[in-house]
């Protein structure tokens, strides 16, 4: 009789336990599936003396890793760009991987994404993302829409007698990286910013002509323990090994960063990667507000 009581018992603290940590991971669930579509507008202002007075004021906004695929739909990048305009942008600046595995995705992202709207256009470079689906075909996509590509390239942008330099570098893992184009007729007095789908390139910058530098690529870790460490970061030794060992996976998580003078902010993107969760790593828009 004790004997049946006691098992009772175990078995009754068992499926407590049990429904105890299927609830837990419901309600994780559920807060990472809604997390992931909620998209914050992250509103900071960027001084430097650099800054002509004719853009003290202007607007960046900047957004990577849209990753347009069936989790994240032409109707999102639609709503996207809604929310974008709305800001009334002076600059817009696109961190790359804007398609996830599926090349059907390319024309209704392009549908949507042509209607960004902004007073000096539209720049952009591609991620890693892009190049494993067809660099060429995503390049072009960019190009019909209008937008200007960074992709080892480089624009002077004028108000008036004032002007500032917008470039950016080929991907970090899948391009070449001609960091010369942006700043070979740039002096240190100038303003100067640069895009780079991948944050870890910073590593390798050396000069001191860069101001402010944008990435995407690392989701802001999309899962992670409370914002404070991602267990899973796309790494940098796998994939350029002629680096050496480069261990930059927490470091260059999120958020700004600075490497020798030169600000860096790594956003935590839009889209989502292989699994359709965030866990403390919410998708956002960037405004940056330039100030003197």
């Amino acid at each position: 009789m004790t004997t049946s009581i006691g098992m009772r018992s175990k078995t009754k603290r068992f499926l407590i336990i049990v429904s105890a940590v299927l609830l837990a991971c419901i309600l994780c669930l559920t807060y990472g599936y809604r997390e992931a579509r909620n998209i914050e507008i992250r509103k900071t202002t960027f001084s430097d003396e650099d800054i002509p007075a004719s853009f003290a004021g202007k607007k960046i906004i900047f957004v990577s890793d849209i990753h347009c695929n069936r989790y994240f739909t032409s109707a999102d990048v639609k709503d996207l760009v809604q929310q974008i305009n709305e800001r009334n942008p002076d600059i817009i600046m696109l961190g790359g991987d804007y398609i996830l595995k599926d090349t059907t995705y390319t024309n209704p992202f392009f549908k949507e994404i042509k209607n960004l709207k902004s007073t000096y256009g539209v720049y952009s470079v591609l991620g890693n993302h892009d190049h494993w689906e067809d660099a060429k075909l995503i390049q072009k996509g960019l190009t019909d829409c209008g937008f200007f590509i960074c992709d080892n390239q480089s624009y002077w942008i004028k108000e008036g007698n004032d002007s500032i330099k917008v470039g950016g570098v080929g991907d970090f893992w899948e391009d070449k990286q001609l960091i010369g184009n942006t700043i070979n007729d740039v002096e240190k007095s100038d303003f100067c910013i640069l895009l780079s789908h991948n944050p870890d390139y910073v590593e390798l910058l050396n000069t001191n002509k860069v101001d402010l530098m944008l990435s995407g690529h690392t989701h802001g870790g999309q899962i992670t323990f409370f914002g404070l460490y991602a267990p899973a970061m796309p790494s940098t030794d796998a994939r350029r090994k002629d680096l050496g060992y480069l261990n930059t996976e927490q470091k260059y998580r999120y958020g700004w960063k600075e490497k020798d003078g030169i600000k860096l902010y790594i956003t935590s993107g839009i889209g989502m990667g292989a699994v359709p969760f965030r866990f403390f790593a919410p998708p956002e828009i960037l405004e940056i507000t330039l100030t003197r």
